[in-house]
């Protein structure tokens, strides 16, 4: 599967995902052509230029899972049938402020580093919760850019 990530391999690494009804939606492109398409479709938006990253779908599906996120898989030539299914090829018009969106990531960074030092470090940490330690640092640092 195919995904956007900004800033990936950084501290401030993120995932694109979309607010539908309420709802975090990540995206998992099956042609790596449509993401690159979404992604361009984003930059002509003055939107952070993505970069399309395949990564493994059972990995992403448990990571949105845990995250209370929805995985909405986009099919290689998929064509939409409501407003709904339009956003999964082409974003909304209006997006999230990028100001505000990095203003929250460094924000939400200052308070698991508060916590992190209130709970004696490793207690938060991924084996604490039985989980592969691996997935639960990729999964907290997509939750703080979501």
């Amino acid at each position: 599967m195919h995904v956007l990530l900004f800033d990936p391999g950084s501290d401030q690494e993120g995932i694109h995902s979309l607010e539908l009804g309420g709802r975090t939606v990540v995206l998992l492109f099956e042609d790596p052509d449509d993401a690159e398409r979404y992604a361009g479709l984003l930059e002509a938006q003055d939107f952070p230029v993505p970069c399309v990253e395949a990564l493994d779908r059972e990995e992403l599906e448990k990571f949105c899972a845990e995250a209370g996120y929805e995985a909405r898989f986009v099919p290689a030539g998929f064509l939409p049938s409501t407003d709904e299914d339009r956003l999964l090829i082409a974003p909304p018009e209006r997006n999230m402020d990028v100001t505000s969106w990095k203003e929250e990531q460094e924000a939400a960074q200052r308070l698991a580093a508060a916590g992190d030092e209130g709970s004696g470090g490793e207690a938060s940490g991924g084996e604490a919760s039985g989980g592969d330690p691996e997935l639960e640092a990729f999964r907290r640092r997509l939750e703080g850019l979501l």
